[in-house]
């Protein structure tokens, strides 16, 4: 185990920071309907929230054929212009949780499959743009997670190692691209998987919502300086 003290917290964005489920599932139906698929259950939709598009696509439809998948792009694009911001929830626990780790003097950042505009829109509306160092979105990078890129990233110009930063996502792949980025990793409970499946992969995670990361940063924190 890394000694290094923790110097940033970098988070996923969908169902880690904020809940855009309900407005995910609404461009899903609708790219699926333009391209004549077969309709998802928003429980099947739910369950892919996160991974980037063109992934979402082969998964839900079966369908392998990149330009359908380029399709599927610019369909979920074109409605999410129209709602994603609006209909986008910022968990209650967030605006506390980003001011307590700067008051402990760590900076923030968001590594995100979703767009960087539009999470610093949603950012924007919600007032809590000035509490986030650096956001790095899906359409920053080259190879989505649990590719490492993007966490890289974030890494590069917060100017610290892998070993001084903590991701905190809500997916697999988000634990897969921590392990690969060689940074600590702090699982969610607001996607799909539980505190229980969690401590079964031999992760830490919050047992109940976003605003215990603060408290699991500083446990972490402890156990660092007393090595």
């Amino acid at each position: 185990m890394t000694t290094q003290p923790i110097q940033a917290i970098i988070f996923d964005f969908d169902l880690t920071l904020a809940d855009s489920s309900e407005a995910i599932v609404e461009c899903t139906q609708y790219a699926l309907t333009r391209l004549d698929c077969p309709s998802a259950t928003p429980e099947q939709i739910r369950s892919v929230i996160g991974l980037p598009l063109p992934v979402m696509f082969q998964m839900l439809s079966a369908d392998a054929d990149p330009d359908r998948a380029s399709a599927f792009v610019r369909h979920f694009v074109t409605r999410a212009d129209d709602i994603m911001v609006r209909s986008t929830r910022i968990y209650p626990e967030v605006p506390g949780l980003l001011a307590d780790l700067r008051n402990d003097g760590l900076a923030v950042a968001i590594v995100s499959t979703k767009f960087r505009h539009r999470i610093d829109a949603i950012l924007t509306v919600a007032g809590l743009r000035s509490q986030v160092d650096v956001l790095v979105g899906g359409d920053d990078v080259q190879r989505h997670k649990p590719d490492p890129e993007g966490i890289t990233q974030a890494l590069g110009q917060l100017g610290i190692s892998a070993g001084q930063a903590v991701y905190v996502g809500d997916h697999a792949v988000d634990a897969q691209a921590a392990a690969q980025a060689g940074t600590g990793f702090i699982g969610m409970v607001s996607g799909t998987n539980s505190f229980e499946a969690w401590a079964k992969a031999g992760k830490v995670a919050v047992k109940s919502h976003v605003g215990e990361v603060a408290g699991l940063v500083r446990a972490m924190q402890g156990a660092r300086l007393q090595q």
